[in-house]
This record gives structure tokens, C-alpha cells and sequence, in this order.
């Protein structure tokens, strides 16, 4: 299973320990799970941990040492994310996840990605972190995803 990471994911994993995102990458070494972020995504996680927590930085480097880099998405599939009514800043979060053929893209921004949670976009399930720890605990790959 492969599961792209947003930058709020990113972010979150690295300043709170305890938290659903941290445990996505404990789940991900017990388990094989391929965690995937974009360089956009990347980018912007360690922008806001510089910004906000600096003392978290090298928490954050150091998670990110488990990624999986995907590819940058096409100009095409930025547009299409557009067309799921994404801000030109999310957009490219979502075409990334396809364009890396992930299984899930796990997003906590319910403001821009909550109408798309739990729904599959060119065959990417939109969860929360919860959701997709708790489905990933479960039988080891998100139910309802088209993989």
C-alpha cells in the first residue's frame, strides 16, 4: 500500500509525537507501507516547522528520510485536481498523489480536502489521518480504494 502524505501530515508527525501522523510512520515500518510525498509537499511542511516549531526541524528531518519521493505531476493532472474544486495551492498536492499512484492521499486540511473525503479521484481514496491508520490497522489496505 501507498500512502502520500500532505504537508500538514508532514508537519504534524514531526511536532506532535503522539499524534495520528506520527503513527502512520510507525505503522508504515511494521507494516511495509510505501509513504510517499511530493517535493512540493515536502517544501512546505519544512517551511511551517521552521516558521512555527524550529525546534522540531531535525524531527522532521529525520522523517522524511523514510519517504518515498513521487514524481512531479503533469500540468494535466494539476488541472484536473483544479477541476475537484482544490485552491491553486492544494491542487498540486492531489495531482502529485496520483501522479505517484498512491493507494491514499492523507490530508488533515478538511477545509480544502474535506469534500473529497472518502472519495477516490482517478483511483487516490481521500482520508484523514485517522481514517487511514485506523483502515490500515485493519486489514492492511484502505477499503473502498480502486488500487
Amino acid at each position: 500500500m501507498r500512502l502520500f502524505l500532505d504537508a500538514n501530515v508532514l508537519f504534524s508527525a514531526a511536532h506532535n509525537r503522539q499524534g495520528n501522523a506520527r503513527a502512520l510512520f510507525r505503522l508504515a515500518s511494521e507494516r511495509g507501507i510505501t509513504l510517499v510525498a511530493s517535493s512540493y509537499a515536502v517544501e512546505e511542511a519544512v517551511r511551517n516547522i521552521h516558521l512555527k516549531f524550529p525546534e522540531y526541524a531535525a524531527e522532521l528531518a529525520s522523517l522524511l528520510e523514510g519517504l518515498v519521493l513521487g514524481p512531479e505531476p503533469s500540468s494535466a493532472l494539476v488541472s484536473a485536481a483544479k477541476d475537484c474544486a482544490l485552491p491553486e495551492k492544494d491542487a498540486p498536492i492531489l495531482a502529485a498523489a496520483i501522479a505517484a499512484r498512491a493507494d491514499v492521499l492523507v490530508t488533515g486540511d478538511r477545509r480544502h480536502f474535506g469534500p473529497l473525503y472518502g472519495k477516490s479521484i482517478h483511483e487516490v481514496l481521500v482520508l484523514t489521518p485517522a481514517v487511514a491508520l485506523s483502515r490500515s490497522l485493519g486489514a492492511g489496505s484502505p477499503e473502498g480504494s480502486a488500487s
